[in-house]
């Protein structure tokens, strides 16, 4: 690289006279020029190495706000008692990061050297979820694209045909891209992961419809139930569904890892105490498996301390072969908890009945002469 020989001679005067300037001021100024000059670089090593989160909550329903990546990234921020909040983090590395105010979670993108905002009301998460700062607006994408499924996807979309059903993913896509279009300063490189969940939920909704669609059809009321033989019996032999006939039959169909499986286990206590002056036999069949656990025993094991810490009632059955059970396949189950109601005769009433914790399913109960 060459230099001009003038500017160089310049750039040398200019240089010298500053150093006679400093010569000349005082100790207390100097004192203050390094202070400022020392300054500006901590703060700007500062802006670089963390990000400044703040924000304000409505309602909210913790004292703090936890953020945490899939990495195991975890920082928790304190909210004040206005609802405003304001931190430092250093993120290990760039990205979408997990948001939550007590059971209420949202998604973040969080990078070393932004400042970011966000705000909201509690009452109305994903509605009122807003961002600013800088890239916000991959934040607010995210937002944005939930809110989009949101407003299509409920129970009600298994009730309808298949030709709806696909076209509600359809305008839910295309809703998807008109978004994207908004947002085209961010890379498309940045969309990929939201394209590939929605390509797996999907792929969860289409096989629910599925399984809902064969339940209709296939498992309706008044069909001979499928049958399950010489299950292992928690107390001792083993349980066939034909030593079961001549009751109402209440089966719950669950896991020792299902968490959702677990918490309905105090509902399900209580319906085997209200009605257990009553002709219904309540039959819970694991589905633990190999798989899970390494090997049938341990499987067997894990199931057998369950039971015993959690003191189950009711008949507490072992699957044969886990989610491969015939009995379990000829019912469809891809999902736990999965509840199927029996009657005397060993025909279905329900092949996807209501859980415990449902009121629906005492009415359901009450309905029947037991």
């Amino acid at each position: 690289m060459f230099l001009d020989p003038k500017k160089t001679i310049n750039l040398k005067r200019l240089i010298k006279s500053y150093i006679n300037l400093y010569k000349f001021l005082n100790m207390e100024f100097k004192l203050f020029i390094i202070c400022v000059f020392f300054g500006i670089i901590t703060s700007c090593q500062k802006s670089i190495e963390h990000v400044e989160l703040s924000g304000k909550i409505i309602n909210p329903k913790s004292e703090i706000i936890k953020i945490s990546n899939k990495l195991g990234y975890k920082k928790t921020i304190k909210i004040n008692e206005d609802g405003f909040f304001k931190d430092t983090l250093k993120v290990p590395t760039e990205g979408r990061y997990r948001f939550s105010d007590g059971f209420e979670t949202g998604q973040i993108f969080l990078k070393n050297g932004n400042t970011t905002h966000l705000s909201l009301n509690t009452e109305a998460f994903d509605e009122t979820l807003k961002f600013s700062g800088d890239d916000s607006d991959k934040s607010n994408f995210i937002i944005e694209n939930i809110l989009i499924q949101e407003k299509y996807l409920s129970m009600s979309i298994f009730d309808n045909s298949i030709e709806i059903f696909e076209k509600t993913f359809d305008s839910i896509d295309e809703e998807i891209k008109l978004l994207k279009k908004d947002y085209k300063n961010i890379e498309s490189s940045y969309f990929e992961e939201d394209d590939d969940n929605f390509k797996k939920l999907k792929e969860i909704y289409t096989n629910y419809f599925h399984e809902k669609n064969y339940i209709r059809n296939v498992l309706s009321e008044g069909t001979k139930s499928p049958i399950f033989e010489n299950f292992e019996n928690f107390n001792g032999g083993t349980t066939s569904l034909e030593d079961l006939i001549g009751s109402y039959i209440y089966i719950d169909i669950w896991a020792t890892w299902c968490g959702p499986c677990k918490k309905e286990i105090p509902f399900l206590k209580e319906i085997e105490s209200k009605y257990s002056n009553k002709n219904i036999k309540f039959v819970s069949i694991s589905v633990d498996d190999a798989k899970r656990n390494g090997s049938m025993e341990k499987a067997k094991n894990s199931w057998r301390k369950m039971v015993n810490d959690k003191n189950l009632k009711g008949i507490q059955l072992f699957s044969d072969n886990g989610w491969e059970t015939k009995f379990i396949k000829d019912y469809k189950v891809t999902g736990i908890p999965r509840f199927i109601l029996i009657n005397r005769e060993g025909k279905i009433i329900d092949a996807d009945a209501p859980r415990p914790s449902s009121s629906k399913l005492i009415n359901l109960i009450d309905s029947l002469e037991i």
